[in-house]
Formats: structure tokens, C-alpha cells, sequence
């Protein structure tokens, strides 16, 4: 693969392949477009002084000015949406390059990460429905369909990529151990969770009871996945083998496609489509709706098919 990275000197090749999280899980359109143009954006803010939490928060508002430009029905506004998506998602690239780079690592940063992307899609589903409300003859007619449709993939859209971010952490828990990777417990945080008191750590405590729901939502979702941890906690502690985390690394892989399918590109892809060509956002809906939850439905399939084979080995 050739890209920018070629003109880059040894020692910056290197620094540059430590801000990614690890070629098992990056996407070849990142791996080309987000992962160059973040690191660029994250030497930047080191030599500035700026924290992965600020980038995240500026990435915010460059999504909620995407969302409002998709809400005009004109190709020019619309473009220039789909260019203050593009720059968000670099600067959503950067935070996390960044704090890599710096080792400016925080749950409170992993939680604002995941809640930019919310709020950039909230942004444009409320943008959505409004242009839908005004433009399309049957939406004007029956106001309320576009807004059930726009809740219902709203939901589809957060457990889609709190999945596909749960199976790339799992999978980087295997190939890097616990210190690169960003698995959590759930029996875990509601224990730090008790700990704390809303009088005393208001803002901590509510951060964390949201983020121990996140993370409770996932573990429900994956009740093999759940039984191979604890097989592996009674059996190993924590010291897995390196020739299990190998095994389970070269079933995992395969999958890792379909999580980077259910992340940011082929999303943003089938939105630009739906807007720019085809002119009929809702289609975005549709795409989300079927598409991504057949993908999703799959990945979790499959993912819990390898889990349940790997604990009768361990039994």
C-alpha cells in the first residue's frame, strides 16, 4: 500500500503506526484517507498543546453544522455538509491518535468519543426529517412516519456501534492484552460505580452510570462471549497462553470486517448517496434499517458461534 506515510522518515513511520490502534482492526478507506490526515491533525495539537477531549469537542460542532446542512434541499449546502462531516470524522480520527500519541488515556475521553458520533447523527436524522417533512409529498401527508422511522434506526444505529466497538475492543484484548485495549467489566464499573456519591461526584457518577449501562447493554447482547471471559478468568486469571490468544485472534479477524462495515465509512458513503445522487435522504434510513442490521445480526451470529466453540475446548 502506498500513501503519505512513504515521504515520512523512520522514526515518524513509527510514531505514525503507534497511533493506530492495530492493522487487525483498521479499515483500508482509514488506513488511505483518516488515519494520515488525523495524525497531521494530532502533531498539530501536540505542538499546541491541545487535549484528545478538545478535539473531540470541536468534532462535535463541525457535526451539527453537517446536520444543518443536510437539512437544505440544495446540492452546493448539501456538499459543503457532507465536507464538515468529512473534517469531523478526521478530527474524531486525531482524538484518538492523539491521546495514543501522548498516552492521554481517560474513560471520560472514551465516553465523549463514542457521544460525538451520537450527537452528529442525531443532528442529521432531526435534519433529515425536517427536509423530508417539507420536500417529499407523502412525508408533508404523514408527518409522523419519517420521525418513527428516523427512532427506530436511531436505536438500530447506537447498538450497531456499540457492537462493532465491543468486538474490536475483544479482539484487541487477544492481540495486545489488557493494556491495549479498552474492554471493560461491567460487575466492574457498577462496583466504582457505588463508590462514588452524587454529592461528591456528581458529574463522574452520572458520566459512568451511563457508561455502565453501554457497557451492560453490550454484555447482554453476548451471553457466549460473556461465558468464554469467565472460563478464561477461573482457567488462566490473568495470563492467557499466547497460543490461545492466537487462536482466538485468527478466528476473530474475518469479522473485524464487518464491525469496520458497521462503523463511520460505509455509513457515511450510503448517507452522501442518499442526499447528493439520489436525492431522497430517507434512503439512508432504509439502508440503515436492513442493510446495516442484516450486517449486524450476522457479525453477532457469528461472533457468539466462535465464543461458544472456544468454551468446550476450555470445559
Amino acid at each position: 500500500m502506498t500513501d503519505s506515510r512513504n515521504n515520512k522518515s523512520p522514526k515518524e513511520d513509527s510514531e505514525y503506526r503507534s497511533t493506530l490502534k492495530s492493522m487487525d482492526t483498521e479499515e483500508t478507506f482509514d488506513l488511505i484517507f483518516y488515519r494520515p490526515i488525523g495524525y497531521r491533525w494530532a502533531l498539530l495539537a501536540k505542538r499546541f498543546g491541545i487535549t484528545p477531549n478538545a478535539i473531540t469537542i470541536a468534532s462535535i460542532f463541525l457535526g451539527l453544522g453537517a446536520g444543518a446542512a443536510f437539512y437544505f434541499n440544495n446540492f452546493w449546502i448539501n456538499l459543503l455538509g457532507v465536507f464538515l462531516l468529512v473534517w469531523a470524522d478526521s478530527f474524531d480520527s486525531a482524538d484518538g491518535q492523539l491521546a495514543r500519541m501522548t498516552k492521554q488515556y481517560s474513560r471520560i475521553g472514551r465516553i465523549l468519543d463514542g457521544v460525538s458520533g451520537d450527537i452528529w447523527f442525531a443532528a442529521i436524522y432531526v435534519a433529515i426529517c425536517l427536509r423530508e417533512n417539507v420536500t417529499s409529498e407523502f412525508f408533508s401527508s404523514h408527518h409522523w412516519v419519517i420521525w418513527v422511522m428516523a427512532v427506530v434506526t436511531g436505536l438500530c444505529h447506537a447498538t450497531q456501534a456499540a457492537m462493532a466497538d465491543y468486538y474490536r475492543q475483544f479482539h484487541l484484548f487477544f492481540l495486545k492484552g489488557k493494556e491495549g485495549s479498552e474492554l471493560e467489566s461491567a460487575a466492574q464499573l457498577k462496583e466504582r460505580l457505588a463508590s462514588l456519591s452524587w454529592s461528591k461526584d456528581f458529574w463522574k457518577k452520572l458520566t459512568l452510570t451511563f457508561y455502565t449501562n453501554y457497557t451492560v447493554g453490550q454484555e447482554r447482547r453476548t451471553p457466549w462471549m460473556q461465558r468464554l471471559r469467565a472460563a478464561l478468568k477461573r482457567k488462566y486469571g490473568n495470563d492467557i497462553p499466547q497460543s490461545f490468544r492466537d487462536a482466538f485472534r485468527e478466528k476473530s479477524k474475518p469479522l473485524m470486517k464487518y464491525t469496520n462495515i458497521l462503523s463511520f465509512n460505509v455509513r457515511s458513503f450510503a448517507l452522501f448517496a442518499a442526499i447528493l445522487i439520489f436525492r431522497m435522504p430517507w434512503l439512508y434510513f432504509a439502508f440503515e434499517l436492513t442493510v446495516l442490521n442484516i450486517v449486524l445480526i450476522y457479525m453477532v451470529v457469528r461472533h457468539e458461534r466462535i465464543c461458544r466453540n472456544f468454551v468446550r475446548q476450555l470445559q
